[in-house]
């Protein structure tokens, strides 16, 4: 089974129509090079660091343009599109959610996922992060059934958590999305090995989608959207440059993998003494 898989790496803005306006030439592109799953960053609805701001942009999601809109592209050239994230208004929280959206080729919704793991985290240079302030975590990790298989949803800083990876390979992902807007700190330091770390751990592809550059509210993010294989090596590295990268994934490779080194198979329970 051969998964045709784009990355679209974006600079999103405080706008949620500008971002739309942004997003689609390039879906459009990834659709004429072949992509049948087109995977868009973190947040790539609203890029906004002032909670007061973006809560004041941020839109419930039955009433999202850049959703929305991604459902009409969907429908009209037959593709499926992965939101990496959309910062979403709650109804019943003062916080937002951070949520993925998997859309079908019909334009529907097949699956939502709320990040898990907020990062709060105050970096050297006063620069400072405290995303549970704004955003409502997930509770739940989750799975969709597409025409190439299980593919799993996480979001940016979930990568820095093996269990919910290995959790999801354990679930039947072959792929796993982990779209991002990783700072160009923690991204210079941290980015390919831990995507790396990941997809041999779990021995999936996994295909991280990536905001990039310098954004209007203020922040840097790292780039080099990545495609690694599960044996590690990195088959499509996007570099900084807004635009699209085009893989075919033959998940028969998840197959193989698992077959030389069986770790799924052989984790085992364990406990640890009382000190």
């Amino acid at each position: 089974m051969i998964l045709p898989l784009a990355l679209v790496q974006m600079t999103s803005t405080t706008s949620i129509e500008e971002n739309l306006a942004l997003a689609e030439p390039l879906i459009r592109e990834a659709t004429k090079q072949g992509a049948k799953l087109i995977s868009l960053p973190e947040v790539a609805n609203l890029v906004q660091m002032k909670r007061s701001q973006s809560t004041k942009e941020a839109c419930l999601q039955e009433d999202d343009p850049f959703l929305s809109g991604c459902q009409a592209i969907a429908k009209e050239l037959g593709i499926w599109i992965h939101i990496g994230s959309c910062v979403i208004k709650l109804p019943d929280d003062d916080r937002m959610a951070n949520r993925a959206f998997m859309i079908d080729n019909q334009g529907e919704i097949k699956a939502c996922y709320d990040k898990i793991h907020m990062f709060d985290v105050d970096l050297e240079g006063g620069e400072s992060y405290r995303e549970s302030k704004s955003f409502k975590p997930g509770e739940q990790a989750v799975t969709v059934e597409t025409p190439w298989g299980i593919i799993g949803l996480t979001i940016c800083y979930d990568v820095r958590f093996p269990h919910l990876h290995r959790s999801l390979a354990h679930a039947g992902a072959k792929v796993i999305l982990n779209p991002a807007a990783f700072t160009q700190k923690t991204g210079e330091a941290h980015w390919h090995t831990l995507l790396a770390a990941r997809a041999i751990e779990t021995t999936c592809f996994v295909a991280a989608a990536a905001q990039t550059g310098h954004h209007d509210d203020g922040r840097d993010t790292y780039g080099h959207s990545l495609v690694i294989d599960p044996w590690g090596n990195i088959l499509a590295d996007a570099d900084t440059a807004i635009g699209v990268i085009r893989v075919d994934l033959d998940l028969e490779d998840v197959t193989k993998a698992r077959a030389m080194v069986p770790s799924l198979q052989n984790g085992r329970d364990f406990s640890l003494p009382d000190q």
